[in-house]
């Protein structure tokens, strides 16, 4: 469950395909700015000079880049990377490169919107059609948030795990499919933030554990309610991160 932008990613080239690296490498490239929105891309040429691949592979990765908003190929022109509007920010490697590349605090906001436009729902849901193991699995999951042992790494982790099993147990496959926005939303916050001991998340476990005690009592607007109060408080820790760099 623990998807990509918490890993630590392996970026040598025998640990991915060919297609792999030239679309990672080209996408990061083209998020951070070193190919600006409007310019076109090197030539076959070129590329297949720099990565040292067919030019089936070329093609195909061009394909991926595509599918994902960042390029359009033009006949005679070349291949011209698209505005931002065009860019498929459900895409976790879109995510990803965005935060390789370096996110700033209306990104991260932007995130908790969205958050917040399903999440809640997705909670209510919860309530009306978790099954008592899906109910007891939630409730290890948010009694698990309370180790004392917990880094902000790890805490991301069992913080995801939670959010990501009310999305499966909303029964509702589109709301699982927005789990990259919400792994993207937390790496950000706990990323920004001091060891949790420090910096309020103690009492993650509780808001977490009220959530679960709404859905177990059936009790669907508290959920959401429940779930509001859990994603503002995250926003508020994002916030609170960036004025506390800027006071610096």
């Amino acid at each position: 469950m623990r998807g990509r932008l918490l890993e630590t990613r392996k970026t040598e080239g025998k640990s991915r395909t060919s297609h792999a690296q030239v679309v990672d490498d080209l996408g990061k490239a083209i998020v951070s700015g070193v190919f600006p929105i409007g310019s076109i891309l090197p030539g076959d040429s070129e590329l297949l000079q720099r990565f040292k691949v067919s030019r089936t592979v070329l093609r195909e990765s061009m394909k991926t880049l595509a599918a994902k908003g960042l390029v359009v190929p033009r006949a005679r022109v070349g291949t011209r990377v698209t505005e931002k509007i065009h860019w498929n920010m459900f895409d976790s490697a879109v995510l990803a490169w965005h935060f390789e590349s370096g996110v700033n605090e209306e990104f991260l906001l932007h995130l908790y919107d969205i958050r917040l436009a399903f999440e809640p729902f997705a909670a209510s849901l919860v309530a009306e059609r978790a099954s008592a193991e899906e109910i007891e699995h939630l409730r290890g999951l948010a009694t698990a948030m309370a180790a004392p042992e917990h880094t902000s790494d790890s805490l991301a982790i069992a913080d995801l795990h939670f959010h990501l099993a009310i999305t499966e147990a909303s029964h509702n496959p589109f709301m699982r499919s927005l789990g990259g926005l919400i792994e993207a939303a937390l790496v950000g916050m706990f990323r920004m933030s001091a060891p949790p001991s420090s910096n309020g998340f103690s009492n993650i476990a509780d808001t977490h554990m009220a959530i679960v005690e709404a859905i177990a009592a059936g009790d669907g607007p508290a959920a959401h309610k429940a779930m509001e109060f859990v994603i503002f408080d995250g926003r508020q820790h994002v916030h609170e991160a960036f004025a506390a760099l800027a006071d610096a």
